[in-house]
């Protein structure tokens, strides 16, 4: 082969489109129930907007996994590494803080990031992302995680649970984040390369190493919910309070983090059964401060990602089957020589488009092959009805209907044929 998908990416074959459609079909009708607008940012934006958006203790994406590039016009631009920054944009540009409070949005599309490939994480893939803005009520906290719940729940995802954990705010985090400097600076010397990096600039990040010798390090280090200001203490104790009225499972997370400065408060995973270690099928959390570091007013906001490709990989791994995607269900089939075939397909060519007029799917099988090649193409489009035009029906203006069912034939009146599909196929 000349040519195969670049490392990272995924061919989206229509054996998965059921996966996909039933997927976005149940956001969309959550999205209304909900009350959440459709937004769709550009896939590439100013470069700056990502750098600023991650704050100076940024992680590795805006150092190594942006892909970023020129325009003819030397404008640095950066394909969209996750939504949320393109919408704050969004929000300011437009003025939609005039909308009524909270402003809840959604989008579904591509994000790309240039890290090592894994199971169900691509370099492109496609990301349903939630936000609501403007209200900093616990409530709002609540009614964000429960649309990310009620998906998996819809879609059928098994031991469906939360993560939640409290990180605080600028006003108590300092003490919690020097708490977690003293910690492990005592233990430098178990700290590979990157968590000493992170040491320096992002000691939050620590708590959500991956690394096998830093786990009983992470169980013993300080916890950001010992550190809490009372404002923080009340709003994780009311969004627990909302939790357990509404008999949802959850558990307090105390290693569970955010990898930008701009998240406060609540942060949030949902986890789901079948999909290994990796547990997690959904992430988010509450960003106050990101629209103000972006240059806007102080609001508040939370939101969340979700992966589709993830959401695909445990519904095969749960062996959750989607609904099939609506198919044709009539094959018109043509036959005869010469003059007489060339009636016959033309008759089948007008009749195809009539069903379809009518909201019948159907086919043509093309090309001039036996009415024998024609029946296994039917069996193999898995048809429910092959009508047939030959001379015979030509001549009689009677075509023959076959069920692939039974196998059974009857003659139909082409001017009822329509209605005859209609009605058994309704």
């Amino acid at each position: 082969m000349l040519y195969q998908a670049p490392r990272g990416t995924n061919d989206i074959l229509p054996e998965d489109w059921p996966y996909w459609r039933h997927i976005t079909s149940t956001i969309e009708r959550l999205a209304g129930l909900y009350g959440f607008e459709r937004i769709d940012p550009p896939i590439f934006e100013d470069t700056d907007l990502f750098e600023r958006g991650a704050g100076a203790g940024a992680d590795v994406m805006v150092q190594k996994e942006m892909y970023t590039f020129e325009d003819n016009g030397e404008n640095s631009l950066t394909l969209r590494p996750e939504f949320t920054a393109g919408i704050m944009r969004a929000y300011l540009e437009h003025g939609m803080k005039v909308k009524p409070s909270p402003v809840k949005l959604y989008s579904i599309g591509p994000i790309f990031r240039q890290e090592r490939p894994q199971a169900g994480r691509y370099r492109q893939h496609t990301q349903w992302n939630v936000e609501a803005l403007g209200e900093l009520d616990p409530a709002v906290d609540f009614e964000v995680m429960s649309i990310a719940y009620n998906l998996f729940a819809d879609l059928g995802f098994q031991g469906l649970a939360f993560q939640v954990n409290s990180i605080g705010c600028p006003n108590c985090r300092p003490s919690h984040i020097a708490a977690l400097v003293e910690y492990f600076s005592a233990h430098r010397d178990k700290l590979n390369e990157i968590d000493q990096q992170r040491l320096a600039l992002n000691p939050l990040r620590l708590l959500d190493s991956k690394e096998e010798a830093m786990q009983g390090l992470i169980e013993d280090a300080p916890r950001s919910i010992d550190y809490l200001c009372d404002e923080c203490r009340e709003h994780f104790a009311a969004l627990r309070g909302y939790l357990d009225d509404a008999g949802v499972a959850y558990t307090v997370n105390t290693r569970l983090v955010r990898g930008f400065d701009y998240y406060t408060k609540t942060v949030f995973e949902v986890w789901a059964e079948g999909i290994g270690a990796q547990a997690a099928v959904c992430g988010g959390g509450r960003y106050d401060g990101l629209i103000e570091l972006l240059g806007g007013p102080p609001t508040p906001g939370i939101g969340f990602g979700s992966g589709i490709e993830r959401q695909i990989l445990t519904l095969k791994a749960q062996g959750i089957i989607p609904p099939p995607v609506p198919a044709p269900q009539v094959q018109v089939s043509y036959t005869g020589r010469d003059e007489i075939g060339r009636q016959a397909k033309q008759a089948a060519v007008s009749l195809v488009s009539e069903l379809r007029r009518a909201g019948i799917g159907a086919v043509l099988p093309f090309g001039d092959r036996s009415l024998k090649s024609q029946l296994k193409s039917a069996n193999r489009a898995n048809v429910a009805f092959v009508v047939i035009i030959g001379e015979g029906e030509l001549a009689s203006g009677q075509l023959t209907v076959r069920s692939l069912a039974d196998g059974q034939q009857q003659p139909v009146d082409r001017g009822a044929v329509v209605a005859w599909l209609q009605e058994r196929l309704s």
